[in-house]
């Protein structure tokens, strides 16, 4: 870990006014070592960020030239002109909650957790023990809940959908612009936020915990469970957060609703292992996941493209029991995405198509179940 003192040249808070005051939003510093980069602020963690202020930064991730996370956060912050003492940074819990989330950590907070004695929703939680088999799609990249989003409410406008963030990759919801879009475009109805994870509509103790709130509390007809942006990969086995997508299989299964694994394809990864089917897919359906899951395919016009996957489906859908389903045309609709722009890997729809058509087939048959339900 890398800490740098640095001053804030400018924040945009400079646009905002009192009383819309953004969760996350990011200033330009120049840091003591001489170097100047642009920083993360979480409002609710250091409060706000202004020109002038002195302000702690991790640099770690910029040190490591990263990805999705390779930004600078700030840990802490001093007001122009004032000393470095006293109280730096006063939230108390809006909501009364005792529930810690980042615990032992420096950045611990308290938050409202939906299943909390002081929770408004303790007895409905109380009596929340199954999902009464409404389908939930489980993701292994962040990057494909709102596409599997806008294909449901593509096939079916009416259902209410939530969308359930499990901690193994980005901890802050709020992090993520592009849920934030996705419910301002009426394409995700509810979050919550489960494990270390937090920011949701809801925030729960665990993933089983955060369906049945979302299901019970939330009113939803159909679930996304993925991890946030940013995955974890090592090229080994199991050294990946794909492996959270099996783990979420298992936990759909457990409290008996309909698993819908959403597969990672790409026909446009330089890398052999994410071709065709990701080894991430692959390790979650066929040595993670317990419960036997419906295998979401899309419909695919390349000759040569549809033996490949043929190929790798043969090795682990029959001899894991998984059902494989796969559509009869294509479903991607751009115009179901209302305006939102996703990339996955920095790639769009025209560089990687098929990543695109997997992720609205699974949300294409989650409607498609969701709706026979209601016959």
């Amino acid at each position: 870990m890398k800490l740098v003192w640095a001053t804030v040249l400018t924040s945009q808070l400079t646009h905002s006014t009192e009383h819309s005051i953004p969760k996350v939003f990011e200033c330009s510093c120049l840091l003591d070592d001489g170097t100047q980069g642009s920083a993360v602020v979480y409002s609710d963690l250091v409060g706000e960020v202004h020109e002038n202020d002195r302000v702690l930064l991790n640099t770690t991730a910029v040190e490591l030239a990263l990805g999705t996370g390779g930004k600078h956060f700030v840990v802490a912050r001093v007001a122009a002109g004032q000393e470095a003492r006293g109280v730096a940074f006063d939230a108390p819990s809006p909501h009364g909650g005792h529930i810690m989330k980042l615990r032992y950590t420096p950045m611990q907070r308290d938050v409202l957790s939906v299943e909390s004695q002081e929770s408004p929703w303790h007895r409905t939680m109380e009596r929340a023990v199954d999902l009464d088999h409404i389908p939930v799609v489980c993701c292994g990249l962040h990057s494909q809940v709102p596409l599997v989003a806008a294909a449901i409410k593509a096939r079916a406008p009416h259902l209410r959908v939530g969308y359930v963030m499990t901690d193994q990759a980005a901890l802050s919801l709020d992090f993520s612009q592009i849920v934030s879009q996705a419910k301002e475009k009426g394409l995700i109805d509810v979050t919550v936020a489960t494990g270390q994870a937090f920011g949701g509509d809801y925030e729960a103790i665990n993933v089983h915990s955060g369906m049945l709130a979302a299901c019970h509390v939330g009113g939803c007809d159909v679930l996304i469970v993925a991890i946030g942006p940013g995955v974890a990969g090592t090229g080994t086995p199991f050294g990946h957060g794909g492996v959270a997508q099996g783990e979420a299989i298992n936990a759909v299964g457990a409290l008996e609703g309909l698993p819908i694994a959403c597969v990672r394809m790409s026909f446009a990864d330089e890398r052999e292992r994410h071709r065709v089917i990701s080894h991430h897919t692959m390790a979650a359906l066929e040595n993670v996941a317990l419960t036997k899951a419906l295998v979401a395919l899309p419909h695919l016009e390349d000759g040569e493209q549809a033996a490949l996957l043929n190929e790798k489906l043969s090795q682990f859908v029959n001899s894991c029991g998984h059902e494989a389903v796969q559509l009869e045309e294509s479903v991607y609709d751009e115009a179901a995405l209302k305006g939102l722009r996703v990339t996955t890997m920095r790639r769009g729809y025209d560089e990687d198509p098929v990543f695109f058509e997997a992720a609205f087939a699974a949300g294409a048959l989650a409607a498609q179940v969701a709706s026979e339900r209601e016959v």
